[in-house]
């Protein structure tokens, strides 16, 4: 069973948030609601250290709205949160008492050490990264958490937030060289003195927090790119580069109007956007993992689970949290199209890398999802559902992989130019095979009774490739033999079996 929704708040040095959540059987964390409004906190804390009587209204206001969303969304239980600019106040115990007596909620102050130990929760958990740098840029601090195995090392929370950093070294519109030098260097001395590790061998960046996702959205809207969502974007050095050039370049009143940029963001962006480049540089990273969760998530995840779990097992609890969402998919069926497919892989496919045999097995067991749209464009629907949904676990890469495999499938000659930025020629023909796999493995499901036995015997006396199907009849399949022969250069025959507890043999 699903567990009770819960809200949490989080209100942050330069935005307040809240997600309303439940956490699936197997572990899929699955947004209900969520909404975010701008408080600017830090502000007041850069010109006097305290916060004001108005940071105070802007905040219970938030919080006032944060509970109706919690409640409209069923929530069971609120864990309100506030992080850096809250704690750093020197009136923060009174502000937070204040905003508990108005609102009954239990505000509980966070130190550095857990605001980044709960980034990295929420971020690493929903990304196929085993070992790195998570990177949390807030409007006050800079939370860093060096992590191996999925777990971590160290963490460090610097004073090194996009609005405390603006307000103290960009005072020109647009900034001057020299005060982004200045930025610059204080970020690098502060990461050195800090003993923050560049990357060694294996290792990657993670980056969560409301910059480093505008700077991410910027980045993809200059390009042709076919994945809309930004968990799991690729924000490459060169690509940061190009935008940190078209940020300081501009005053204010151009840069709100780029592409990508929050309009509420555009007089801090800049800040960050030097932090974040910073760090990329000091930690010796040619890319950053973004990270679509962060806080929020991480305290989701430590209530309902103690220990992160693999990234394979992450992705497998979101194909079936995601499948189980539309009325078309059959557990069973896909478990059985799953075993024909991994027999059939296992005889035609080897040598073949990894990450495209754990597509092929995700594209096999999400593929029915597609007939709750159009039967008749299963195929396409199915791609395009695994392209837009929230599946955690997965690279840009892998995503587009499993829906390549997909369309293809069912298209026979998919177009790959809207996967061009991921697959090179190689890549084009492993798909090009494992998609007649599973064409193969759809069509053979549909015709097997159910509990019928499935298993493959390999011989390498001839090119043909016999498949004995536990049906009554042999069954000519024109199309997919034609496929199959094209594809692997092999003549397919397919030959029923009468009798018997029925089965799959493959002589070759």
């Amino acid at each position: 069973m699903p567990s009770q929704p819960l809200a949490v708040i989080d209100i942050g040095s330069n935005s307040g948030r809240v997600i309303v959540v439940r956490v699936t059987a197997n572990g899929h964390l699955e947004i209900l609601s969520e909404a975010r409004t701008s408080l600017r906190l830090m502000s007041d804390i850069a010109r006097s250290g305290s916060l004001t009587h108005a940071a105070e209204e802007r905040t219970l206001a938030a919080l006032y709205d944060f509970m109706a969303v919690a409640a409209g969304s069923g929530a069971r239980r609120t864990v309100a949160l506030a992080t850096a600019a809250v704690r750093e106040a020197r009136n923060g115990a009174e502000f937070v008492a204040g905003l508990r007596r108005e609102t009954g909620l239990n505000i509980r102050v966070i130190d550095g050490e857990e605001e980044a130990r709960l980034a990295f929760s929420g971020a690493v958990n929903g990304l196929p990264i085993e070992h790195g740098l998570l990177v949390d840029v807030g409007g006050g601090s800079l939370e860093v958490a060096h992590f191996r195995g999925r777990r971590v090392q160290n963490s460090w929370t610097l004073p090194l937030g996009s609005l405390r950093l603006t307000d103290v070294f960009l005072n020109s519109d647009p900034p001057k060289q020299s005060e982004v030098t200045a930025l610059q260097n204080h970020v690098a001395l502060s990461l050195s003195a800090a003993g923050v590790p560049e990357l060694r061998e294996g290792e990657q960046v993670v980056g969560t927090g409301g910059t480093i996702r505008n700077l991410a959205k910027m980045d993809r809207a200059a390009r042709t790119y076919p994945i809309q969502r930004l968990h799991g974007y690729e924000l490459s050095r060169k690509g940061l580069r190009e935008v940190v050039g078209r940020l300081v370049t501009r005053r204010l009143s151009r840069r709100a109007a780029l592409p990508g940029l929050s309009a509420d963001r555009a007089d801090s962006i800049v800040g960050g956007a030097l932090v974040v480049q910073t760090v990329m540089e000091a930690a010796g990273a040619t890319s950053l993992a973004v990270s679509g969760q962060g806080l929020r998530e991480g305290v989701v995840y430590e209530e309902f689970a103690r220990l992160m779990p693999s990234a394979q097992a992450v992705r497998r609890a979101s194909i079936s949290a995601i499948a189980s969402r539309f009325t078309t998919w059959d557990g069973d069926r896909a478990r059985r199209r799953l075993r024909i497919a991994s027999a059939l892989w296992d005889v035609m496919m080897q040598g073949a890398a990894e990450e495209l045999r754990d597509a092929f097995e995700h594209a096999a067991t999400i593929l029915d999802v597609g007939r709750s749209v159009d039967y008749y464009r299963r195929w396409d629907h199915a791609a395009e559902i695994v392209t837009s949904a929230d599946l955690h676990g997965f690279s840009h890469r892998s995503i587009a992989m499993t829906a390549a495999l997909i369309a293809r499938a069912g298209r026979g000659r998919a177009d790959f130019d809207a996967y061009s930025v991921f697959f090179d020629a190689a890549d084009r023909r492993a798909v090009g095979r494992a998609a007649v796999l599973l064409a193969l493995s759809d069509e053979i499901e549909r015709r097997m009774p159910r509990g019928a036995a499935v298993s493959v015997a390999r011989q390498d006396e001839r090119k043909v490739v016999v498949l004995t199907v536990p049906m009554p009849h042999d069954w000519a399949a024109d199309e997919l033999t034609a496929r199959f022969q094209r594809v692997f250069g092999r003549q397919l025959v397919l030959e029923g079996e009468r009798g018997g507890p029925g089965g799959i043999a493959v002589g070759q």
